[in-house]
């Protein structure tokens, strides 16, 4: 212990004298600096001289780097952010002092990049990158400047989130599959530059996984980047890696930073500005937040507006060798995507609330813009349980529509997608049979005889059309893929959006699968699904972005630039509202003739329509048919045996089936010559039945109200409002009645609530013979099943459906059944 105390004092000593000498020395030199001033005063002349220099200096900076661009920045300079008319040519990196009391800003060319070498722990060059940054982003025109940011940290840039929103700045990339997705960003845009925009690639700290592939990469933009627009601003670029072509490199490893020769330009001789150099230092954050607040609410959209991806004029362009269509911005510039015979179907994944709908409404404004309804046809399915396509619709408040649309469901209903299905093949074998006719196996060959348009259709999650192994998912798969194989031959394409494709396994069970049809490919954030499973290119989007794909999904070798692949911001088209709804009405105002879209809300209950069609036989109307347009589901009264109609299940609907059916009947038959038996057997339909009795007595009909109905002799109809709760036989001789009337003009239309009771009064069957139309409402799955003898029946009930059974045709159908006006969904 007293040897290491020894030690201490003698280093303690050793210390003190040093800093004596040191004071000494500095001492010394003063005053010899102040004698030489004495007896020198042409040092006088050469400082005021060095002062006249740097007011020049001064002064043509402040005329190259005006406002934001070189003002200081612990206060924020008057100017507006983002009021810029031009993009900035020059920016300030900090201040020059030749002499104590005068200093210039030092500033660099923004067509060049700024690198900037310091130790890692050396604050002063994020601050610096900051400040550059800020100074970059609040002088450029409002909007016309996106950045790319590299950060290991992901901490670095929090001050300029406000820019994110608004799509002017995506989150930092951490890793190396964000930094390689940046990059890949980086060079498509140099392949394309933007004439309106500029890019800034910042990296403020390189991931540790970075390779020298990597460096490679961001050395050959930098290589590349003079005249496209994008600039890098680049902080701890590695010591040993060859320096960034084009640069200004600033260090910060010495008292005095040094600042080399801008590219193009050269401070001296000695390749570097020859004075001390203070780095700008970090801007407030206030000011920062403030800044990007402010440019972001001046930025009315982070993509282009939707007025960018529409034509000038309306219906110009022919779709016989194709579709065509701008889906949003790469790289500043417009891009378009085809529908044609290379890429036919388009594939469009994105998680809830991605940006995965707003995409499709632009596509769709976008065709049916350019093309008219002669050029192209539409079907739109939404089965994502929102109301996507309603204002494609008329609605109460909005008469107009969508003239290419032949067909909307705004609701989803796996059986309407069926029947869309179904009417496409329908479709395809009639084109089919047209080029074999004509002796040609392309579309666009049978187009140079013909007017036909061609064909898309849009299925929004599209998994719950076909998820699941029931004969209707089967059935609607293998539409798909035949639609899918042999659309592109016939003008018919299918667009399939989802939030998760890959739930549908049978599109990927094997190479050649539906799957393998898709070339185009549309990723939204959250929307890795629709690319191949190796592709990380859509991990790192925000909204409004995309990435679109025309491989199949397929990406590439890692790091490699893709020539297939783009990132895309798309527009927000109802940020102003007021556009989509000017070009529907316009789209309307034009259109040939007034045949509005099919249109096809799952709840929306049917009514009876006040016109029906003249048939040669009597039928009644019960509802309306799950096919494209809605047809009325009708039983016809021939006068064979058993063409009687019986509504079982204990839904109120029961009633309201029999009011329609007496109401068809009553509108088919001049008055006086039909007989209506009403028989009541519920208290809860005396209303109904009420209201039914006298508005067929009104129409000159005759009625008779009894709950001991006596059938008429001819050319009467029986309805039995619940018959199962009449005490006995409710219809003497009903099974007589069931067999014989019908030859004598009389039919039965009765509701019975339990199937039990239905055998009983009909004969004592389970199925009886004599009674040929069934309607099924809330009947058990398994009791429809025996009912009707079909095991494989499929049939579940569910709230505004029943099953229409015809024994007779064996036709057995699910329909929308007619019910009271103001009766709940």
């Amino acid at each position: 212990m007293p040897e290491e105390v020894s030690t201490v004092a003698r280093l303690r000593t050793s210390i003190e004298r040093a800093a004596a000498l040191h004071r000494q020395a500095t001492a010394a030199a003063d005053a010899a600096e102040r004698d030489l001033d004495r007896q020198c005063p042409e040092k006088v002349d050469a400082d005021a001289a060095q002062r006249g220099i740097v007011a020049d200096l001064a002064s043509a900076a402040a005329r190259l780097v005006p406002g934001w661009l070189g003002a200081p920045l612990d206060v924020a300079p008057p100017a507006v952010p983002g009021a810029g008319a031009q993009r900035p040519t020059h920016v300030r990196i900090g201040v020059a002092r030749p002499l104590d009391d005068a200093e210039f800003p030092v500033i660099v060319p923004t067509g060049g990049h700024l690198a900037i070498d310091a130790e890692p722990a050396d604050d002063r060059a994020i601050g610096l990158l900051r400040s550059v940054l800020l100074r970059l982003v609040a002088a450029h025109p409002a909007g016309t400047v996106r950045v790319r940011a590299i950060d290991r940290s992901g901490t670095a840039l929090v001050a300029f989130q406000a820019l994110i929103p608004a799509g002017l700045m995506r989150e930092p990339a951490i890793n190396d599959v964000g930094l390689r997705a940046v990059l890949s960003e980086a060079e498509q845009w140099v392949r394309q530059p933007s004439r309106r925009y500029a890019l800034l690639l910042v990296i403020a700290s390189l991931p540790g996984s970075v390779d020298d592939s990597d460096l490679a990469r961001i050395a050959a933009l930098a290589e590349q980047a003079p005249g496209t627009g994008l600039q890098l601003i680049v902080a701890g670029w590695p010591a040993g890696a060859p320096p960034l072509p084009y640069r200004t490199l600033v260090s910060l490893r010495r008292r005095y930073p040094l600042v080399t020769d801008p590219p193009g330009g050269s401070f001296g001789a000695s390749g570097s500005l020859d004075v001390p150099v203070v780095p700008d230092p970090d801007p407030p954050a206030a000011i920062v937040r403030s800044v990007c607040e402010r440019i972001a609410a001046h930025t009315e959209s982070g993509g282009p507006a939707l007025t960018e991806l529409l034509p000038d004029q309306l219906w110009q362009e022919s779709s016989a060798d194709g579709l065509a269509v701008i889906i949003g911005r790469a790289g500043g510039n417009p891009l378009t995507l085809r529908l044609s015979d290379l890429t036919p179907h388009w594939m469009v994944g994105g998680r809830e609330k991605s940006g995965k709908t707003t995409f499709i409404v632009n596509v769709l404004y976008g065709l049916s813009t350019r093309y008219g309804p002669d050029q192209l046809t539409l079907y739109l399915l939404d089965f994502s349980g929102g109301a996507g396509f309603e204002e494609f619709v008329p609605t109460g408040g909005e008469p107009s529509w969508l003239p290419h649309a032949r067909a909307v469901c705004v609701e989803a209903d796996r059986d309407y997608g069926r029947a869309v299905l179904r009417e496409l093949e329908t479709e395809l074998a009639d084109r089919a049979g047209r080029c074999e006719d004509a002796g040609v196996d392309r579309f666009a060959d049978l187009r140079k005889g013909t007017e036909l348009p061609r064909i898309v259709c849009v299925i929004d999650e599209f998994p719950a059309l076909l998820r699941g192994n029931d004969a209707l998912a089967r059935e609607c798969f293998a539409l798909v893929e035949s639609l899918v194989r042999r659309g592109r031959s016939y003008g018919i394409h299918l667009v399939l959006a989802s939030e998760s494709a890959r739930t549908v396994e049978s599109l990927y069970a094997k190479r050649d699968a539906g799957a393998g049809q898709f070339p185009v490919r549309i990723a939204l954030p959250g929307g890795s699904d629709a690319l191949d499973p190796l592709n990380q290119a859509a991990d790192q989007l925000g909204l409004g972005e995309a990435i679109v794909n025309t491989a199949g999904g397929l990406g590439g070798p890692a790091g490699a630039s893709r020539a297939h692949e783009r990132r895309v911001e798309f527009p927000d088209p109802y940020a102003e509202p007021e556009i989509p709804a000017t070009v529907r009405y316009k789209l309307w105002e034009k259109r040939p003739d007034d045949r509005s879209p099919w249109v096809f809300r799952a709840g929306t209950r049917a009514q009876l329509p006040a016109v029906l069609p003249v048939t040669t036989v009597r039928s009644v109307y019960l509802g309306r048919r799950i096919d494209v347009p809605l047809s009325l589901a009708d039983f016809p009264l021939e006068d064979t045996p058993g063409r009687h109609l019986a509504v079982l299940g204990p839904s109120e609907l029961g009633a309201d089936l029999l009011d329609a059916a007496a109401r068809s009947l009553a509108a088919q038959h001049r008055p006086g010559t039909a007989h209506f038996v009403i028989a009541p057997f519920v208290a809860a339909v005396e209303p109904l039945t009420s209201r039914l009795t006298a508005d067929l007595t009104e129409a000159g009909h005759q009625v008779t109200v009894s709950t001991s109905p006596q059938c008429p002799e001819r050319d009467g109809y029986l309805f039995g409002f619940g018959l199962d709760s009449a005490p006995g036989q409710a219809v003497p001789d009903l099974p007589d009645v069931l067999r014989n009337g019908p030859k004598r003009g009389i039919h039965v239309f009765g509701w019975w609530r339990g199937l039990r009771r239905f055998a009983e009064d009909t004969g004592g069957q389970a199925a009886p013979a004599d009674v040929a139309g069934l309607a099924l409402l809330n009947v058990p799955a398994a009791d429809a099943a025996v009912l009707l003898g079909d095991p494989n029946l499929g049939w579940q009930p569910r709230p505004n459906r029943a099953l229409l059974h015809d024994r007779d045709t064996g036709r057995t159908e699910v329909i929308i059944p007619f019910a009271q006006p103001g009766r709940p969904a």
